[in-house]
């Protein structure tokens, strides 16, 4: 496994970004994050609806399983687009530290759906868990936004002839 320390002259290396431009799989990333975020704005609101009413918990239930099957589809995904790009399947240097939030965030989506289908925890405790995973999300979703304007700000200064910016 890659080590998070490995220097680098930017976030993606000149071979490195014309593999994430070639790659399908960056198209498929580009479209599946905002779906993902819509997903999880409405699912959250249904969440907070039932945690503030009592109502609608079959409504929240589904939209959570939803959101976790979305988020499984974008990580399966990035793995792959990972793959393309910088060789490994995850924890590429470039992007180790959020991947491993990801595992907190699939951990907590997995740990939801783990209550809803056992029976383990109450349904507001599972609404709560719900909202663990989905603040965990937040943070990482913010990560990856983190590094996209990292990307930009890079591929601008070798455009302009600067050195690269570090991730």
């Amino acid at each position: 496994m890659p080590s998070p320390q490995t220097p680098s002259p930017g976030l993606y290396t000149p071979e490195e970004r014309v593999r994430r431009d070639a790659s399908r799989w960056t198209l498929v990333q580009g479209l599946l994050a905002p779906i993902q975020f819509l997903v999880f704005l409405v699912s959250l609101a249904l969440v907070l609806r039932f945690l503030a009413t009592g109502e609608g918990h079959e409504a929240a239930t589904i939209s959570v399983v939803v959101k976790t099957l979305t988020l499984y589809t974008i990580m399966v995904t990035g793995c792959i687009w990972e793959k393309d790009v910088f060789g490994v399947w995850l924890f590429a240097p470039a992007f180790y530290w959020e991947d491993v939030f990801s595992m907190l965030v699939l951990a907590l989506h997995t740990a939801y759906l783990v209550a809803v289908f056992t029976g383990w925890l109450t349904p507001r405790q599972q609404m709560l868990l719900a909202l663990a995973a989905y603040a965990t999300y937040l943070v990482n979703a913010g990560q990856f936004i983190w590094k996209l304007r990292m990307a930009r700000l890079q591929a601008a200064r070798s455009a302009s002839g600067t050195a690269g910016v570090a991730a």
